[in-house]
């Protein structure tokens, strides 16, 4: 699974690991300041994997992040600042501050998809995301995340059964990070391996240590090749370990001590660092031209997101339904010609042919979906007269001649019955 990477490679994901933790260490300042006004959510330890998964993307991709896939974010290209003001709920943010969290996105120019709060929804979202770029010949590959705790869900189940019924060229990460909430992974799944569910839906699937950002990134890479060529969709179960609680409200006392410092000691930036050492990519120079480079960023969009206004209390009433293309515009972008996808030359017989037991007929003999059973016969129009497997006779005079014989022969059957 080793692939190999260009020095500006390797150094972009150290970058981007790091950006991501700073972007959380100030926002956790910021929520300890009462400037956050939301939810905080960590990604501590998991960093390598939002940002490998996403830097496995093209630019062209599109990708549904959860609460703990800032890195995801930032690999996309969505500036610091957006992501405290969103925070922060400043009339500057994505959203002009009618959320407090992270549900936001861009639909225009990064492609990325608001997460959304019921775990497991983003699936079919995007899985429908998928099959769109595909209809209008983007060749694009959707993304999105689900936890250990999200693969419980019915929505998570039903949409992989759906992308893998469509062979939709989508990918799924699990972050199996061993905790949904305060419950452990084995207390609410019975399977060593995650990636194993996969298997339910007839579509491959991949296991990699999530805290190995190379790892993640080849894993990814490979299936995202794969998806976009057509192979339908891959499922890669991420391994890694969540070293704060739910969020910051939760101080996770239910961990053993012994569990997170044996994660604490995998730390993936620690782990990459070592490596590109090793392999001379990084020295203390570098890395302290990476830390600067942050540490100046990071100054310049806390100092904005803090002076942008609150949002004034008139937009409250705006925006809260779409009315249309006053609010934004959303048209196909299609990048193959109509006429591939449109009759008469996408034109299908709306028969069903089942392998082995050839094509369903109506009761009148016509063509028509498979059914079994004794169904009454189908009615369909031959001129001005509605015919059906009768012989020809009108439908409505055959009822009323058979009606009275029914009755009669119901009748007389229920008499019998009484006596």
């Amino acid at each position: 699974m080793k692939k190999e990477l260009t020095r500006q490679q390797y150094l972009d994901l150290y970058y981007y690991m790091r950006l991501n933790r700073a972007v959380e260490d100030m926002m956790v300042k910021l929520f300890r300041q009462n400037k956050i006004v939301g939810g905080l959510y960590s990604s501590l330890g998991q960093e390598a994997i939002s940002v490998g998964t996403a830097y496995a993307l093209e630019k062209k991709d599109w990708l549904a992040p959860m609460i703990r896939n800032i890195g995801a974010l930032l690999v996309k290209g969505v500036r610091p600042r957006d992501i405290f003001m969103q925070h922060m709920a400043k009339y500057d943010s994505p959203t002009k501050g009618k959320d407090g969290t992270s549900h936001f996105g861009d639909l225009d120019d990064l492609h990325i998809v608001s997460p959304i709060s019921m775990l497991g929804d983003l699936i079919p979202v995007m899985t429908g995301v998928a099959m769109a770029g595909r209809y209008l010949g983007q060749k694009i590959v959707a993304m999105t995340w689900i936890g250990d705790g999200g693969s419980s869900t019915g929505v998570f189940h039903e949409g992989l059964n759906f992308a893998a019924t469509q062979k939709a060229p989508f990918v799924l990460i699990l972050e199996n990070n061993l905790w949904a909430y305060s419950t452990p992974v084995r207390k609410q799944v019975p399977l060593e391996n995650l990636a194993d569910r996969a298997k339910a839906y007839g579509i491959d699937s991949y296991i990699v240590d999530g805290n190995d950002v190379v790892a993640v990134y080849s894993v990814a890479k490979e299936a995202v090749e794969r998806a976009r060529a057509g192979e339908g969709p891959i499922l890669i179960e991420a391994k890694s370990f969540r070293r704060m609680g739910h969020a910051q409200h939760d101080p996770a006392e239910y961990v053993p001590k012994e569990m997170r410092a044996y994660w604490e000691a995998r730390d993936p930036i620690v782990l990459c660092e070592k490596f590109l050492s090793g392999e001379k990519i990084l020295d203390s120079r570098s890395k302290k031209e990476i830390e600067d480079k942050i540490d100046t960023l990071l100054a310049a969009e806390r100092e904005f997101a803090e002076n942008s206004p609150m949002p004034p209390s008139e937009l409250a009433e705006t925006g809260v339904y779409c009315t249309g293309d006053d609010c934004h515009k959303i048209r196909a972008k299609w990048e193959r010609p109509i006429a591939e996808v449109t009759p008469p030359r996408a034109s299908v017989k709306a028969v069903w042919t089942v392998p082995g037991f050839g094509s369903g007929k109506a009761s009148d003999g016509a063509n028509a979906p498979i059914h079994f059973g004794d169904t009454q016969a189908a009615q369909h129009r031959v001129g001005n007269d509605t015919k059906s497997a009768n012989g020809g006779k009108p439908a409505a005079k055959m009822a009323a001649k058979a009606a009275p014989k029914k009755t009669v022969k119901t009748a007389s059957a229920s008499r019998k019955a009484r006596r």
